[in-house]
């Protein structure tokens, strides 16, 4: 799980552009890791780039507890729009979300109208 914080670390960094010549400062910063697993960490830069996450292990019934992480980052886009990112990541997989994603076309009112009335059909007896 930590290769994954600092793989989103990373791509945030090379997310937005930034100046060759110039360091970037690190206005704020902050890192707890805690015995029990559990960590926290944010930080912002001169750029615009910020980025939050805690985690914790969690009992999930299974052998092993699970890693759950809850965290966002954001940076500026090439037009200066903020792009924003929240994410959970845990058994279950990584769960972004975020106005940047893409999302599906709505479904079509005909096929909606379909899957209605086959929700409410009568199993068919099997042959």
């Amino acid at each position: 799980m930590k290769i994954f914080i600092i793989l989103s670390l990373v791509a945030v960094a090379f997310a937005a552009p930034q100046s060759a010549t110039e360091p970037i400062p690190i206005l704020r910063q902050n890192s707890d890791i805690n015995p029990d697993g559990s960590f926290q960490y944010s930080f912002e830069s001169g750029n615009g780039i910020a980025a939050e996450a805690n985690g914790a292990l969690k009992n999930i019934g299974a052998e092993e507890p699970a890693l759950e992480i809850q965290g966002q980052f954001q940076y500026p886009g090439e037009d200066g729009s903020l792009i924003q990112l929240t994410y959970t990541a845990n058994e279950n997989g990584y769960q972004p979300r975020g106005d940047i994603l893409p999302t599906p076309p709505p479904i079509p009112v005909e096929i909606q109208r379909a899957l209605e009335i086959l929700a409410t059909a009568k199993p068919q007896p099997e042959q």
